[in-house]
Order: C-alpha cells, then sequence, then structure tokens
C-alpha cells in the first residue's frame, strides 16, 4: 500500500486507486473515501495553498472543461451543478463539507496526491473536508474547499499502512529542492524505487517541515528502520 510521504508514477497512483485518474477531483471515488490530485508548482492551473504549518490544504475547486468554441473556463463562474441540474465535482464535495459544518455528517474522508514534477506524484496522506464557500474574485466566483489532515492516519480504515508515521506537509518547493539535493535517490543507499519525503528530525520532535536541510529523500526499507528516531 503506498504510505504518506512516498514518491510514486501516475501510474502507480492509478494502481493503487484502482482506475484512470482523468480529474483532479473524485468524490467517493473508492469506497467511503474520495481522492483529490493537486499541484503547488509555478504555473499551476489552480490556486491550491498550504496554511497553519501544513496542516491545513485549501483546495480551489475545478472550473468548466476547456470545450472548442466554448468559453474561457478562467473566466466564467466554477460550476456547482450541470444543465441538467444534477451535482458537478464541485457541488458535491461542496454539499459533503456543508454537511459537516452543519453537524449533519461526519467529515468525508480524502485522499491527496500532490504532483510535483513531470512523472512524480507524492501521497501527501489523508485529510478531513472540513469546510467550504464560494469566493468572488476576478469578476468570476470559485469554490475553496478546507482540508485539514488526519493526525493519526493509522486510524482510518483506508489501507494506509500504519508502521509510517505521518508529518504535517512538506511545501512543494521543499519537495523539489529535495528531490533536485538529492538526486531522486535514497540518501542512504541510492535506491530510486519505494522512496519517501523523511523528516531528519521528526516534527514530534520540533524538526521542521518548512526546510529542506530537514527533508531526505529515503527507500521505505531505511524509512521504516528510522521510524521516529532521531539519527
Amino acid at each position: 500500500m503506498i504510505t504518506p510521504g512516498e514518491v510514486i508514477s501516475y501510474i502507480e497512483m492509478c494502481q493503487e486507486e484502482g482506475v484512470s485518474l482523468q480529474r483532479g477531483m473524485n468524490f467517493h471515488l473508492k469506497g467511503n473515501v474520495s481522492v483529490i490530485l493537486m499541484s503547488l508548482r509555478r504555473g499551476a492551473p489552480y490556486a491550491d495553498r498550504i496554511e497553519e504549518n501544513g496542516r491545513l490544504l485549501v483546495y480551489e475547486g475545478h472550473d468548466v472543461p476547456n470545450a472548442k468554441g466554448g468559453p474561457n473556463p478562467k473566466k466564467v463562474n466554477q460550476p456547482r451543478f450541470f444543465a441538467s441540474g444534477k451535482p458537478t465535482q464541485n457541488g458535491l464535495f461542496f454539499d459533503a463539507a456543508k454537511q459537516f459544518e452543519r453537524g449533519e455528517a461526519s467529515a468525508e474522508l480524502v485522499k491527496v496526491y500532490e504532483k510535483i514534477r513531470d512523472g512524480v506524484w507524492v501521497f501527501d496522506g489523508i485529510f478531513e473536508l472540513v469546510g467550504a464557500k464560494e469566493q468572488s474574485g476576478n469578476h468570476r466566483r470559485v469554490f475553496k474547499f478546507k482540508l485539514r489532515l488526519v493526525e493519526d492516519q493509522s486510524a482510518i480504515p483506508t489501507g494506509a499502512d500504519s508502521e509510517l508515521p505521518h508529518n504535517r506537509l512538506i511545501p512543494s518547493s521543499v519537495k523539489l529542492e529535495v528531490w533536485k539535493r538529492d538526486g531522486g535517490k535514497c540518501v542512504l543507499c541510492g535506491n530510486r524505487e519505494n522512496l519517501h519525503f523523511d523528516h531528519i528530525i521528526p516534527y514530534s520532535r520540533g524538526g521542521s517541515s518548512l526546510l529542506a536541510k530537514n527533508i531526505q529523500l529515503l527507500c521505505a526499507k531505511h524509512n521504516l528502520e528510522k521510524h521516529d528516531k532521531i539519527e
């Protein structure tokens, strides 16, 4: 099973979810867990961001499809409903968030995958969908969803490996810097497979997620051996 912080390919991500992921928002894709794909890279199509020192993800809803002869997707409101009245992915996530806000349902569980460069993705972990709003700006309305990182990933029955602890989200800029610095391989053995972004000093012991000098690439074997020890 893919674990939080693990570096994967697009194919491995699709294999993990059992479908070909063709869109960024996927409500109840597999069982009771939804899936979103995101990117914080320069030039990314949506204004996603990380807040609260890596504990909160603010995810922007998605535009209308880019159709030949149609409007510029960036100049029209993000849709909540299709013409048929059926909710879009924006609408499904929005309704789930509002049900949670009103105390009518538990928070929707969402698995988050992040693209850090072409062909390279990272599983950022499991989040709870805790809020949503429509926000006006640049002459249109967009959706903003708040997703809070689940602190104890092992408590979520999604198949995630409970042996690996999860930490705060590492900013994309830090991931890219570490990837380049470590050459896309484990710093201990040179393995290029089953890689994870690892906190040298664990977050639980005061280590930062914001500094590249505290992050390294480890293969799964060495990541499990290190676990929560300061070396």
